[in-house]
């Protein structure tokens, strides 16, 4: 590994991958090393991906060791960044980081982009975790929190929750996520269905795919009328969802596609009659708040979108879309009959939609003047 990078990118998250973090975290990089000339990319890694590559001026250094409990494994991540920056220490000017696991090793300058809060989103993976737990896991956040230059959020609800958790509010930005227009020659999909509905995303507790099968259930009589859910995670995680399937007698009326490259997802949206985020009225999305890649992505291809009526998905709609009360199947069904009934004012909809989309180039012009802000204290 060469010495002597001025910026660090630093997630623990996968990269690549499926998910929308990804398509995040590659554009929000992007914009930091092409300003210092490179830099380090530390990331988790597994799969086929390697521990190392270089591309460019960008090294990309992954973490690999297997550690299957989540605490104990951010704890191991943290030990690794703080190797991975320790060669850089004299040179670094600025760290930009997705988390507290990755920002505790920083001692310099440091760019905080708070997508989520741990002590927010654990509960949902770890039923079990002891309120102690939690209130450790927090308190490290209001740390990093209160060290950052700067902290980053995609939306105003989490800018709402960093504040609480002592992050100065002169130094909280707001930065959407965006998407980049799909053309409208783009080649529909081999394997799609005739006509079909779609979920594109993760299959957390929070994002309501279930709702949305309990609600396409009710649609029974629409017999040319297929769901279609582009997961961003493998089938093995898809497996409770799929019983709960079966169980309500969709069959094949439900196609499941899994972990495609992102430019091949554009194409699903894009042929859909409806695009749906069904997101729950949760912690996770109430008091921590998000910024659905799937929204602006589903805009971006003019498929109009039917959504959980959320403060965090008005933000990104406005009133260009179709919203539901959440959690309520019955409620997401009958919105979904409507908006195929009058195909008209759902395009409507759509048009308007696409056409206020905020592209990468819109969000990295953002973080460009955080940068500035920092970078000139």
């Amino acid at each position: 590994m060469s010495e002597g990078h001025r910026a660090a990118y630093v997630a623990f998250d996968r990269f690549p991958s499926a998910k929308g973090s990804a398509v995040h975290i590659r554009h929000m990089a992007a914009e930091l090393f092409e300003r210092h000339g490179g830099g380090l990319l530390c990331v988790l890694g597994g799969g086929d991906l390697p521990a190392y590559q270089r591309e460019g001026d960008v090294e990309i250094v992954r973490f690999t060791d297997v550690v299957p409990n989540l605490l104990d494994r951010a704890q191991a991540f943290t030990a690794w960044v703080a190797e991975q920056l320790a060669p850089h220490r004299d040179t670094l000017e600025l760290c930009h980081v997705r988390d507290p696991w990755s920002a505790l090793p920083v001692t310099g300058p440091m760019v905080y982009e708070a997508n989520g809060l741990p002590s927010v989103e654990l509960p949902y993976a770890w039923p079990m975790v002891a309120p102690s737990t939690l209130d450790k896991i927090r308190e490290l956040e209001q740390d990093c929190l209160r060290r950052a230059a700067a902290v980053v959020v995609p939306s105003s609800v989490i800018g709402k929750a960093v504040i609480d958790r002592g992050a100065a509010p002169d130094r909280v930005h707001l930065i959407p996520n965006g998407a980049d227009p799909v053309p409208a020659s783009l080649p529909r999909p081999e394997a799609a269905p005739g006509r079909y509905l779609i979920y594109v995303g993760a299959l957390q507790p929070w994002q309501g795919v279930d709702v949305l099968l309990r609600a396409f259930a009710r649609l029974a009589d629409l017999t040319d009328l297929h769901l279609v859910v582009c997961s961003s995670v493998s089938p093995n995680r898809a497996r409770p969802l799929r019983r709960l399937a079966e169980r309500l007698g969709l069959g094949d009326r439900v196609r499941w596609q899994y972990t495609l490259p992102h430019e091949q997802v554009a194409a699903w949206l894009a042929h859909a009659e409806l695009s749906v985020a069904p997101l729950t009225a949760g912690p996770r999305n109430l008091e921590q708040g998000c910024n659905p890649i799937k929204v602006w992505e589903s805009m971006a291809a003019g498929t109009p979108v039917v959504a959980s009526d959320l403060p965090v998905i008005r933000e990104v709609l406005g009133d260009d879309g179709r919203f539901v009360p959440p959690d309520r199947p019955a409620e997401l069904a009958r919105a979904i009959r409507v908006m195929l009934e009058y195909p008209d004012v759902t395009h409507e909809f759509a048009g308007r939609a696409r056409r206020r989309v905020l592209t990468w180039s819109d969000v990295r012009h953002r973080l460009a003047a955080v940068y500035d802000q920092v970078e000139s204290r």
